[in-house]
């Protein structure tokens, strides 16, 4: 396949995936037909089977896109200049905001939420998060900015439980626009249990 016909197939597999997530988003899995996925992205259901097989795999694909994964927010979190609990901070503001304002991390997380309802084995997306969660908390316990009975692993666990059942209900019961707002509540009400003689709120400030 010469470059021209493999790009105009990453164009296609793209705009197929991005009409899948928004209807997914809107629609939710068992309210969205292959029929509606061809109509909202101009191509045709046999382009849908080419590039996914599936309604399954077109999910699958939209749920590891951006919520099992988070590419492009990885990168910018590993700066050991900043310190590691202003790091977790920031990165739960930035997953926050994709979740309130991104549309394939919205459906993403409607399609895992949804999941007993799909023929496919989605990726657990909060494994990644724990380990990532971990991984700071470990290295703010190295720099002695945590508190002596915080224990990484058992502590990311809980913390990442906790901010998805923050952002789930703050949407359902106040809508997206203010995950950001209950974030910050949050973080003032939990880093002092975390922190080392720190000031919660001035972190949180810089972090936001």
């Amino acid at each position: 396949m010469d470059r021209t016909l493999q790009e105009r197939a990453r164009a296609t597999r793209r705009s197929l995936l991005e009409a899948a997530a928004c209807l997914f988003a809107e629609q939710g899995y068992a309210g969205t037909s292959v029929n509606d996925i061809s109509a909202r992205s101009g191509r045709t259901s046999g382009a849908i089977y080419f590039h996914y097989a599936s309604k399954e795999g077109l999910a699958l694909a939209v749920v590891k896109d951006r919520f099992a994964t988070w590419p492009a927010l990885a990168a910018p979190y590993t700066d050991p200049a900043v310190p590691p609990l202003e790091r977790l901070v920031a990165l739960s503001y930035e997953v926050a905001r994709a979740l309130a304002e991104d549309t394939v991390t919205r459906a993403g997380a409607r399609l895992w939420a949804e999941r007993e309802t799909i023929d496919a084995e989605l990726p657990d997306p909060f494994a990644l998060w724990t380990t990532a969660a971990t991984r700071l908390l470990a290295q703010a316990r190295t720099a002695g900015h945590l508190a002596p009975n915080v224990r990484p692993a058992a502590t990311a666990r809980t913390l990442v439980r906790a901010f998805f059942g923050l952002c789930t209900l703050t949407e359902a019961l106040e809508g997206p626009q203010t995950v950001t707002d209950r974030l910050t509540d949050w973080w003032h009400l939990t880093l002092p249990s975390l922190q080392h003689g720190a000031d919660p709120v001035d972190l949180v400030g810089r972090a936001a």
